[in-house]
């Protein structure tokens, strides 16, 4: 495995490359891996010849009283893992080879970015399309894959990439969970032994949607003060986001009809924690969790697959 920092040594390395006609896949992170990154990668070498994976902590997606400066790093762990795992290239840039000046650029996707998360973290999805989309140029690869349980980012990054016409093929890869229910987070290390054991409250609260929908309940709000009342029980839960919403477009949703995701913004402590689950309801007793297409690896229309 090669480590670059260079953005043009990655590019004319990978340029090689393609001109032997090989496929690229990329897998974006911010490091400090977990079994869901590896889920990622091990998806990535299955489909591609060549796998890039950055790591990069990108500060744009940070607002001023957030972790930035906290959030968990070990690159030399990071690298070790994905040498095991037969990544061929680490492009794993500091901030002043991403950003060698301030941007004036930003891609923004205003309506869906401040819905849900980030309507209480004003400005995150503007970050998370802006790198996403200067890793897009850098590596330029045929598909990039990204985790289901940042259910939100994964819809916003495919409508850029289909407003944009980029030749980009977007891969969501199901969240891989912890024996308890957990989904898998960088973020889990900011737990205490007590929040990690609260935090269970989380995959239980998407239990219990299911099981409200699947015995008849088809009214949305409802849901939702259901949920967040079920939050509520325990005491070190603080509910900032509970919504079912429509499943391809993140639009709010009067009635369970088509299917539909429920989306949790969780505080446990000091950590806030994401999750979701994709539910159809088919009438009272009749629920089944499904895969949205557009979640399974669809990209949207004008996109070279």
């Amino acid at each position: 495995m090669r480590v670059f920092s260079s953005i043009e040594e990655l590019r004319h390395t990978l340029d090689a490359l393609k001109r032997q006609g090989r496929t690229v896949g990329l897998v974006p992170t911010m490091g400090y891996l977990h079994a869901g990154h590896m889920q990622l990668v091990a998806r990535a070498r299955a489909e591609n010849d060549i796998v890039v994976v950055s790591i990069f902590v990108n500060p744009l997606q940070f607002g001023p009283t957030e972790d930035l400066s906290k959030y968990p790093r070990d690159l030399e762990r990071d690298s070790a893992m994905l040498k095991q795992a037969g990544v061929n290239f680490l492009f794993a840039p500091g901030v002043e080879d991403l950003y060698p000046r301030p941007m004036q650029t930003v891609v923004d996707l205003p309506d869906l970015g401040s819905e849900l998360e980030g309507a209480v973290r004003p400005g995150h999805f503007a970050g998370v399309a802006t790198v996403v989309c200067k890793l897009f140029n850098i590596v330029q690869p045929q598909t990039a894959y990204f985790g289901e349980k940042d259910y939100q980012q994964v819809v916003i990054i495919k409508r850029m990439v289909d407003d944009l016409a980029v030749p980009v093929r977007v891969i969501a890869v199901p969240t891989v969970r912890d024996s308890d229910g957990l989904a898998f987070s960088s973020r889990n290390v900011y737990l205490s032994p007590d929040e990690r054991r609260a935090a269970v409250i989380v995959p239980q609260t998407l239990d219990e949607a299911e099981r409200l929908v699947a015995e008849g309940l088809s009214d949305a709000a409802e849901l939702e003060a259901k949920l967040t009342a079920f939050i509520g029980r325990e005491p070190l839960a603080k509910a900032e986001v509970v919504a079912v919403r429509d499943a391809s477009t993140l639009a709010p949703v009067a009635s369970i009809e088509e299917p539909v995701v429920v989306a949790l913004f969780i505080r446990i402590g000091t950590t806030r924690l994401l999750d979701n689950r994709v539910i159809r309801s088919r009438g009272p007793g009749d629920t089944k969790i499904v895969r949205d297409n557009r979640m399974s690896g669809q990209s949207g229309k004008g996109v070279s697959r």
